[in-house]
């Protein structure tokens, strides 16, 4: 047996002695210390689907628990919403269960079209295209637009799917949102590429903190670079309208692209890119990931233009969902907890031990809270921390209750 306490998931990513069903033999092991703790929290299987409680079966008791779900990214509660689901239930009767091809060829449907259509508008561009994954959308733009003269400046905090996006291209990073940091690294590459890319995320999903993309746009432009931001975590959570990152920071129509998925606060999934007219269409014919998928379902694409609708139409939810953004965060600062720059619904607790985050978390499980842990290597060691976030359907009854046991567990391990 494996001791989890003196390994992390980093120790499994490679060997160099093991080949990879030795490797995958030997994680088996560890996690089957981690199932004898009672510290694996993944892969909770819901029955009831996402939302601010749900029902699940239990990985230690086999029998269904329900609990408030701290855990989800449907910040509006859009998966359940009755417009988005008669949207789909109505698609589905329509157009059937798939598109039957790639989007270029034969699966292109107009309310494909019309989804594009609305998403160019909602961001201030152009004209968009839609992925089957938010992974994709940013995988399949970044690897179509750089190569080996080109260069993508990132911020050190972006998602796993840009980096992933930058494999045949020059990388750069820059401190997480330092604009010095970002000016020092545009100088350094200023004459030497012939595209050159800054990459943020709008809202960081690990620590809820917001890029300052009005300055990152002019700093950028600038030095002649192109401002690309990913709006996972922001669309509609952040801006007046829900609208985003640039609608927040007052740059909408100057980001030159925008990316996002449509599987958090649109409540179904996917990615889109929105962008100018031009390099849209550039991405149809060079785009692999857009090329070679098969066009996004009938059911989530007509659920996510409803989805775009309530968000205009129902301002009403966006409100719910920050008057628990800030009754949450004012109350974990009151307790003593160490939130970082969080700004968001996503709520880092910040502990910087491996152990405690893995014990509260099992204790948080028995309470019937669902929280996510989150260490070494997803973040480095000083810095784990237990991850969770607010939608606009917890009620204060579901934050109270989380905020007691938050209580007695921080004062329990010596976080507070």
């Amino acid at each position: 047996m494996i001791d989890t306490t003196k390994f992390s998931l980093a120790d499994f990513m490679k060997s160099e002695d093991k080949n990879i069903m030795e490797l995958a033999k030997e994680f088996w092991e560890y996690k089957e210390d981690y199932v004898r703790r009672r510290h694996y929290q993944y892969r909770r299987v819901s029955i009831t689907g996402s939302g601010p409680t749900m029902k699940i079966i239990d990985h230690y008791t086999g029998q269904v628990k329900e609990m408030i779900n701290l855990a989800s990214n449907d910040y509006l509660n859009l998966t359940k919403h009755p417009r988005t689901i008669k949207a789909g239930i109505e698609a589905v009767k329509k157009y059937g269960t798939g598109a039957g091809s790639v989007p270029l060829l034969g699966g292109t449907l107009d309310i494909h079209v019309e989804l594009e259509k609305k998403l160019a508008k909602f961001k201030g561009c152009e004209d968009a295209l839609i992925y089957t994954s938010g992974y994709g959308s940013n995988l399949g733009t970044i690897s179509a637009i750089l190569h080996e003269k080109d260069v993508a400046i990132l911020d050190m905090y972006v998602h796993a799917s840009i980096i992933d996006g930058c494999r045949n291209t020059n990388v750069e990073f820059f401190r997480h949102n330092n604009m010095d940091s970002l000016e020092k690294v545009l100088k350094k590459v200023k004459d030497k590429y012939n595209t050159k890319l800054v990459i943020v995320d709008g809202v960081y999903s690990m620590d809820g903190d917001i890029a300052p993309l009005d300055q990152i746009v002019e700093i950028a432009h600038a030095y002649g670079a192109f401002v690309m931001v990913d709006e996972a975590h922001a669309t509609g959570v952040i801006g007046k309208n829900g609208r985003g990152t640039p609608e927040h920071c007052n740059v909408e129509g100057k980001v030159d692209i925008v990316a996002g998925t449509l599987s958090k606060a649109l409540g179904a999934v996917g990615g889109f890119i929105a962008t100018n007219k031009e390099l849209v269409n550039y991405l149809h014919f060079y785009s692999r990931a857009y090329m070679f998928s098969t066009a996004p379902t009938p059911q989530a694409t007509a659920s996510l233009i409803e989805a775009l609708n309530v968000i205009e139409e129902e301002p009403e939810l966006r409100q719910r969902l920050w008057d628990n953004i800030r009754y949450f965060r004012e109350n974990l600062l009151k307790l003593g907890f160490n939130l970082g720059n969080q700004q968001t619904a996503i709520f880092p607790i910040i502990i910087g031990d491996d152990y405690k985050v893995k014990e509260m978390c099992r204790e948080l499980h028995e309470a019937g809270i669902y929280v996510n842990p989150v260490f070494y290597p997803a973040v480095p060691r000083r810095l784990s921390r237990i991850r969770m976030s607010v939608t606009a359907g917890h009620t204060k009854e579901h934050l109270d209750r989380t905020l007691d046991v938050l209580e007695h567990l921080g004062k329990k391990y010596g976080i507070i």
